[in-house]
C-alpha cells in the first residue's frame, strides 16, 4: 500500500529500508534534540524495523518510509502516525525524521498534514499527539502549521530541557477541514 502528497511518496517500513534507515537515524545531526541519541549500529536499525513490523502487525497502521515523487527510489525520511507511549500513556504519536539533505524544503510539514489525513479520514483515530523538546523550534513549527495545539509541558529535570505535546483531535480535524483550514 501506498500513500501520496504534493511531492512526496509513502509506504510502510520494510527490511530493505535498513541501510537508508541507519542512514538517516544513525546520523548524529538528525538527533540532536533525541535524548535516545543516534542508532549505533545497523542491528539497532534491524530491531527496529522489526518492531515497525511487529507494531503494525498489531495496530494496522506505524511509519512510513519517505520518498521524493521525483526519486522514488530513495528513501529520504522515515515518519507519520505510529503507537508509542509517552509520559505513562499510549499516544498515537505524529513523528517525522528526514535526512539532513531534505531540510528547510517543507518535507516535515507535508508529510504531518498528510498523516494527520490518513490518521483521522481513514484510520478513524481519536486523536494525534506530537512531541518535542522544548528548544526544537524547527519541530514546533511544524506540528503548529499542521494544526496540532500545544496541550502538555513535561520537565525533564535529569535531561532538560521540557517536552512539550501536541495534540489534535479528530473533531477539531474535522472543523478545520469545513472552515477550509
Amino acid at each position: 500500500m501506498y500513500w501520496e502528497s504534493e511531492r512526496l511518496l509513502y509506504r510502510p517500513v520494510r527490511m530493505s529500508d535498513v541501510d537508508a534507515l541507519f542512514r538517516i537515524y544513525g546520523d548524529v545531526r538528525t538527533h540532536a534534540f533525541n535524548p535516545r541519541g543516534p542508532h549505533q549500529s545497523i542491528e539497532e536499525s534491524r530491531r527496529v524495523i522489526l518492531q515497525r513490523a511487529a507494531d503494525r502487525e498489531r495496530y494496522g497502521f506505524d511509519d512510513w518510509a519517505v520518498a521524493e515523487k521525483c526519486d522514488p527510489q530513495r528513501v529520504i525520511g522515515f515518519g507519520g502516525v505510529f503507537v508509542s507511549e509517552f509520559n505513562g500513556e499510549q499516544t498515537n504519536n505524529l513523528g517525522y525524521r528526514f535526512e539532513p539533505a531534505a531540510w528547510g524544503r517543507g518535507y516535515a510539514t507535508e508529510l504531518a498534514r498528510r498523516a494527520l489525513s490518513y490518521a483521522f479520514d481513514e484510520l478513524k483515530l481519536a486523536d494525534v499527539v506530537g512531541v518535542t523538546r522544548e528548544n526544537h523550534l524547527a519541530s514546533r513549527r511544524v506540528l503548529e502549521k499542521a494544526g496540532l495545539v500545544l496541550t502538555q509541558r513535561i520537565e525533564n529535570l535529569d535531561d532538560p530541557p521540557a517536552n512539550l505535546m501536541f495534540t489534535l483531535t479528530r473533531e477539531a480535524w474535522t472543523r478545520r477541514k469545513q472552515c477550509g483550514a
